[in-house]
């Protein structure tokens, strides 16, 4: 047990008993001044009613004490539901609806303001963002509506009716709060909505949320409007594919001097019914199941087999770092090169990653290992994401692959100038370079002029099924 749930545990215990000792005197004074007021001798029922009363008092008010701790409703700093009671409120509500909104709002930049105006400030902003918005849908005649804390600076609030009836308003809300400022502090919200025409379940519906906010950064708020597939079934679906092994790899050419060097897999995963799962749909569902290293072994047995019926090609597949950081995965690796000599220096790892692993000392004496046994090493995103960055200054690897942000506007000064920045880094360090969505022969000829390594897209090549 943890100090704080001992220490809430004698606060309760003595809190009670603080409580139960009145009692208890006013129960002892009555027994005493009965046989002292009274010269009758008292039945053995008397005794047994004082101690029953005795008894039933304490435990009452020691159960009143634990009782009441453990039904708090509200989140002290913001005076919304707390999670788990807002969770059991929502699903009693979705029971009885047909048709029901869940908007999450977010203060993004909490953690900056925690940091750099201090925790009593980061949480007065909470506070007055939830009163700003109860105010602003109060006007739009939106009243009684259940809110909950989720995490940080994370908010749900149930709506009922569908999305469609709540969409503008809740967008021209996320417009009017650009310019939200609580104490001159900045306050930046942004948010998702979705409905139970997705799913019933509460928790698939919370997630997806989440998701929707992360897959669409450039808006402040966008509903979910696409037609998809029930959560549920999905993950069923995902699953059964890993365990059946079932998956469809689709390669893109890479070029090097105009002749292809490289092919990049695409991999997508196929339902007993032959439907094609896309990586955006499943990705995340690999991390809850635990299921990303066997997703990646499969793809890279996939892979090896490939190079036993070809002695050319390179074949490059997206790898996830928590799996190469593993030690089981990285033994199963090294068995399945020692077995297949002609995958050596024929396979490339492409990694990209949000957050900068601190351990990197180990982290790079792991990729050093692959290289070793004759895994090629790719850092993919460079320019979008600082890991990126961060990792081709600290990690030896083979090739960095620029960011198609920059690559779609290539002609532009500014960006060209960066790519070729990026590129004279690199090169310095002595590795090779790699540009995606070369579309048409202007972003080709640049990519020339710029020396870049290898080259890939439409224009150079089509995307195709193996």
């Amino acid at each position: 047990m943890l100090l704080p749930e001992t220490k809430e545990r004698e606060y309760r215990f003595r809190l009670a008993l603080r409580m139960v000792l009145p009692i208890f005197a006013l129960i002892l004074s009555l027994i005493v001044h009965t046989f002292t007021s009274d010269n009758h001798t008292q039945s053995n029922s008397f005794y047994f009613e004082a101690i029953l009363i005795l008894v039933f008092s304490i435990y009452f008010i020691f159960y009143l004490i634990y009782e009441g701790f453990e039904t708090k409703i509200t989140n002290d700093v913001s005076n919304v539901f707390t999670r788990e009671y807002f969770y059991k409120y929502l699903k009693k509500e979705l029971k009885n609806t047909k048709e029901y909104t869940l908007l999450l709002i977010s203060i993004d930049n909490l953690n900056e303001i925690n940091s750099r105006y201090g925790i009593k400030n980061g949480d007065k902003v909470i506070f007055e963002t939830i009163k700003w918005i109860g105010e602003y849908l109060k006007e739009k005649d939106i009243s009684n509506f259940p809110i909950g804390h989720i995490k940080g600076g994370d908010f749900v609030i149930g709506l009922k009716g569908n999305k469609g009836e709540y969409k503008t308003i809740i967008e021209l809300m996320c417009l009017k709060a650009e310019d939200l400022k609580i104490n001159d502090i900045e306050v930046e919200i942004s948010g998702s909505m979705n409905d139970i025409t997705l799913s019933k379940d509460l928790n698939y519906l919370i997630e997806n949320l989440f998701e929707l906010k992360i897959n669409n950064k450039n808006s402040k708020l966008i509903a979910n409007i696409e037609d998809e597939m029930d959560p549920s079934e999905l993950e069923s679906y995902v699953v059964n594919a890993i365990n059946r092994r079932d998956l469809v790899v689709m390669t893109q050419d890479v070029f090097e001097h105009g002749s292809a060097v490289i092919k990049e897999c695409f991999i997508k995963l196929k339902t007993d019914s032959g439907k094609i799962l896309h990586q955006k749909s499943y990705m995340k569902i690999l991390d809850k199941f635990r299921l990303m290293i066997d997703y990646d072994l499969m793809v890279l047995e996939k892979i090896v087999s490939r190079c036993e019926d070809s002695n050319k090609e390179i074949f490059a597949i997206s790898i996830s770092p928590t799996s190469i950081r593993n030690p089981l995965f990285f033994s199963s690796v090294k068995e399945l090169f020692n077995k297949n000599s002609k995958a050596k220096n024929r396979v490339i790892f492409l990694l990209s990653e949000n957050e900068y692993y601190s351990r990197i000392n180990k982290y790079n004496s792991t990729i050093q290992a692959l290289r070793d046994i004759g895994v090629l090493i790719a850092i993919d995103r460079l320019g979008s994401i600082h890991t990126s960055f961060l990792y081709l200054r600290d990690l030896d690897v083979d090739i960095v692959r620029f960011d198609s942000f920059y690559t779609k506007d290539i002609n532009n000064s500014t960006h060209k100038n960066i790519i070729d920045g990026f590129n004279v880094m690199a090169h310095k360090k002595g590795v090779k370079t790699w540009i995606k969505m070369v579309e048409n022969e202007d972003v080709n000829n640049i990519a020339k002029e710029l020396e870049i390594d290898y080259s890939q897209g439409k224009y150079l090549a089509p995307l195709e099924k193996e």
